[in-house]
């Protein structure tokens, strides 16, 4: 553990005042969170300190990242939350069950991290019920990354409980940790106080130049200030010092401590070792390592030369001190240190951090430690500490001396870094794998994960024949990774956007039928397989029912083991595509999207959860609900831009298309027409054709919605055709070409009969009004019964408002009235103001005024819209922050607001009070 000592904060009163403040805010019952960024030495830990030393009246909770720490999955929010463990039991049980799976404290399987996070927000808003709650947490860039993307989601969501946050993070290091939260930027000091902080501390009158050399040298770091000034006298620094040394000032900072640490006997140094070795601070475990070394634990010379505080356990002055110890040891001296600390540590109850210590004591290969390595990185796995795993498995590769196990762990530390979001390991790792002798069924699998790194990468072309001939490797070997290989081939082709040719989705279908490939460990996924590859090598009539029976099985199948999960999670893209778009099921897309979305957070799979979101938010934006479509594709964004995996623009295409805004639609087009071109990601063009038509048919800009159509059409990808048909049907009606439209309603309904769902069957309905006049009240009529049944909003309000421009043309003008009024209203309501302005227009044609929606009017935030509409459908305080991952508490809050904006008392009256509303 690492402290600082509390001197007279000179030239810091602007940041303790930030702090004060925080502390008033939380035992006022009001949450607050600060990060304190600034580089080594600045003086974060100091502030840190004076928090926690002003948090009186409060219960504090501390945590402390330490860089030679290992990837421990939940190991530092284990440290932090044990104040609070007792509380436990209380919590409902799938947050009790995550929490204590996260944390060892229980097997089963890999926790929900959104679950984990939910409960750490809930014992923290619980124990804030009976005192206010401060989390200190320093060096949070050093913190194991799952315990901080946790924090990060806890102190994203307080609002109403009375819990402060306080994170140190140090720059550069730390830069993309914790962004977008409250910031507490600290610079050097001003030229004054840093001279009145070393007049402070310098024995005898100091020369003002010489004052002012040392704090531009320092760059008035406080750190610096102090620690080169420590213990010399005024004459010594005008005349010792080294006005020439340009040096960083964190390195000038940690040669002083260094050269400190030389004077100390033999005895204290292997002691502050031991303490700089084993980050839990364990006072018994560190006398038991320094007995094993014969090493009396006599901390007493460190503390005088201010390397450590004297404390139980041993507490370093500064993270840069724990830092220099541990460097400059030597490797022998580390490795000693470590193996003590390895046959000190309980093997029952700490084995991972026994394997840990023991696998950093090693010399050379070592099948013993990486053999209990790789026990550790299966208990992270099954923690969902994919990070964790891949860790421990990359070090037990090093430590393998069999080439052949060496290359096998090699290619599964690849894999869990792949899963991990972290591409650039996984190719390290697989090129160490190539290099050593491995069985045709793992050159296989090291052919397949080439190839999905380089379809996570750029979503190349190129990643398509790579799996089909990884996948005729494991058909030679009878192995039952064939068929979930042609699978992810066919996955590949359909983003490449190619049906025909020798690498299209056609070409992997046929492989796939005459591979005489085993079954795979799934019914489902080979019933999957055996589906597509009917529909593309034989036609959709053969097709068809056996990919109502996949579904059939899909859904009955629950993947439980981790591997089973990933399983599940590599073939769901290209069954959502399918579903979606060949069978127009939306139940299967809707159930399907939400599995994807919890088995990726579950396990971590940072991989494979912006495909989820992606496919959760079109299901959320069919629904009508666009503000949590926007947040999931925001999200999706955030973490492919984090990971360094291509983004996946499909769903804020189709966003901001409905929304009718060429503005922000116009250079996504543009960067998808690129993506296309320069990686082969083909399926772009069909889904901008379908853009397009979208895009101009709500601006009511017709032969534009036409041409952009006909690209979608032209296209003929797996995905988006038959979406783009009906946008290509409804242009050329209105453009006047009804031989072109018949042509596109004939390929619709070839495509819609073959799926035989509501869905297909009421955009087809809707699509042959517009041509068929005299029957056109009845398609209409039935394209609403067959819509609003399957309860995609988006299309019943488009129903509704052709079928109100159509009743206008036939000159009936109240029936008219009613339609155009009720589109107006659901386009209004979700904000696609292209398609609103359309239906208000027409409404004004029939002579009713309307106003443009003020979406400010109620004055509900799209969050408070959430909530409401949850507590008015019946759902308690504790279920809705369940379902929206937030604290009962500030769902209380956010109601309470909700009532004062609707001017309503009680939730009874809500129900009445959203549904009669008026948005203006």
């Amino acid at each position: 553990m690492n402290a600082t000592p509390l001197p007279s904060l000179v030239g810091r009163q602007r940041e303790c005042t930030v702090l004060d403040d925080l502390l008033t805010a939380v035992r006022s019952g009001r949450s607050s969170v600060c990060v304190i960024r600034g580089e080594a030495g600045i003086g974060k830990s100091v502030l840190l300190a004076y928090a926690g030393a002003h948090a009186s009246g409060t219960t504090t909770a501390r945590a402390q990242g330490i860089e030679a720490d290992m990837e421990l999955a939940y190991a530092s929010l284990h440290q932090l939350c044990g104040p609070f463990l007792g509380d436990v039991d209380g919590l409902p049980a799938p947050q009790r069950d995550a929490l204590r799976v996260a944390f060892g404290i229980a097997t089963g399987d890999p926790p929900d991290r959104f679950l984990v996070g939910l409960a750490v927000l809930t014992l923290l808003t619980r124990a804030s019920e009976t005192r206010p709650v401060v989390v200190l947490v320093d060096d949070a860039q050093w913190l194991d990354q799952v315990s901080l993307q946790t924090l990060e989601f806890v102190a994203r969501r307080l609002l109403a409980e009375a819990v402060a946050m306080v994170f140190t993070v140090r720059d550069p290091e730390g830069a993309a940790a914790l962004v977008g939260l409250p910031v507490l930027r600290l610079e050097g000091l001003d030229r004054r106080p840093a001279g009145a902080l070393l007049d402070a501390v310098v024995e005898g009158r100091l020369d003002p130049r010489v004052r002012d050399r040392l704090v531009a040298e320092t760059q008035g770091n406080p750190l610096a200030l102090l620690e080169l000034s420590r213990g010399r006298t005024a004459t010594d620094l005008a005349y010792g010092g080294d006005p020439g040394d340009q040096r960083s000032v964190s390195t000038r900072v940690e040669n002083d401590y260094a050269s400190r640490l030389d004077a100390l006997p033999e005895h204290t140094r292997t002691l502050l070792l031991l303490a700089a070795a084993e980050p839990v601070g364990d006072s018994d475990l560190l006398v038991r390592a320094a007995a094993i070394l014969g090493v009396a634990p006599d901390p007493a010379p460190a503390a005088a030369a201010g390397l450590i505080e004297l404390a139980e356990p041993i507490r370093f002055r500064h993270p840069l001190v724990r830092s220099v110890v541990y460097r400059e040891a030597t490797p022998d001296q580390r490795r000693a240190a470590h193996r003590a600390l390895a046959e000190s540590t309980d093997p029952v109850l700490e084995p991972d951090r026994r394997a840990w210590h023991a696998a950093q004591a090693a010399d050379a290969p070592e099948e013993g430690v990486a053999g209990a390595l790789e026990a550790a990185a299966d208990r992270a796995r099954q923690r969902g500490g994919v990070v964790a795993e891949a860790t421990l498995l990359e070090r037990a590769v090093d430590l393998t001396p069999d080439p052949g196990r060496r290359g096998r762990r090699a290619l599964s530390a690849a894999e869990a870094y792949l899963s991990a979001a972290a591409p650039g390991r996984a190719t390290g790792l697989a090129t160490i794998a190539d290099l050593c002798p491995l069985s045709a069924l793992d050159r296989a699998r090291l052919a397949r994960l080439r190839a999905q790194v380089l379809f996570a990468l750029n979503r190349s072309n190129e990643a398509a024949p790579l799996l089909l001939a990884a996948a005729a490797q494991f058909a030679d070997e009878q192995s039952p990774l064939a068929r979930e290989t042609y699978l992810e081939a066919i996955s590949a082709t359909v983003f490449a956007g190619r049906v025909h040719g020798p690498h299209g989705a056609r070409a992997a279908a046929v492989a796939a039928q005459t591979s005489g490939a085993p079954p795979s460990s799934s019914e489902a996924s080979d019933l999957l397989l055996d589906g597509l590859a009917t529909i593309l090598a034989d036609g959709r009539p053969q097709g068809i029912p056996v990919m109502h029976r996949a579904l059939a099985a899909l859904l009955d199948e629950e993947p439980v083991s981790r591997d089973a999960m990933v399983r599940w999670l590599l073939q769901a893209p290209v069954a959502q595509e399918a579903y979606s778009h060949q069978l127009w099921d939306f139940r299967a897309w809707s159930v399907l999207s939400a599995r994807a979305v919890r088995l990726s957070r579950e396990i971590g799979a940072l991989g494979a959860l912006p495909f989820a979101l992606m496919f959760a938010a079109g299901v959320d934006f069919h629904r009508g609900d666009v503000a949590k479509a926007a947040q999931r594709i925001e999200e999706g964004f955030a973490i492919s831009a984090a990971t360094g995996h291509a983004p996946l623009t499909y769903a804020s295409l189709v966003l901001t298309a409905w929304q009718g805004d060429e503005a922000a639609t116009l250079p996504i087009l543009e960067q998808a027409r690129r993506s296309a071109t320069e990686h082969g990601e083909v399926s772009l063009l069909g889904v901008s054709g379908y853009v397009k038509g979208v895009l101009y048919n709500g601006l009511g800009r017709f032969d534009l919605a036409l041409a952009g159509a006909r690209e979608g059409i032209d296209h003929d990808g797996f995905n988006f055709t038959g979406w783009a048909l009906s946008e290509h049907i409804e242009a050329a009606v209105r453009c006047g070409e009804t031989q072109v439209a018949a042509e596109s309603l004939h390929r619709l309904t070839r495509r819609t009969d073959d799926a035989g769902t509501d869905w297909a069957r009421g955009v087809r309905a809707r699509c042959a009004a517009l041509l068929d006049h005299e029957a056109a009240d009845e398609l209409f009529r039935e394209a609403l019964v067959r819509l609003d049944h399957e309860g995609i909003a988006i299309h019943v309000a488009r129903t509704h408002l052709l079928y109100g421009e159509w009743l206008r043309s036939a000159d009936q003008r109240d029936a008219a009235r009613d339609q155009l009024r009720r589109a107006h209203e659901m386009f209004d309501r979700m904000r696609l103001t292209g398609f609103a302005e359309r239906a208000r227009l027409e409404l004004a044609a029939t002579g009713e005024r309307t106003r443009v929606r003020d979406a400010a009017a109620t004055g509900l935030t799209s969050q408070e819209e959430q909530i409401a509409v949850l507590a008015a459908s019946g759902l308690t305080n504790p279920e809705i922050g369940a379902e929206l991952f937030l604290s009962p508490h500030t769902v209380d809050w956010h109601l309470r607001k909700v009532y004062a904006k609707l001017r309503i008392n009680s939730r009874r009256e809500l129900p009445t009070a959203l549904e009669t509303a008026h948005p203006a």
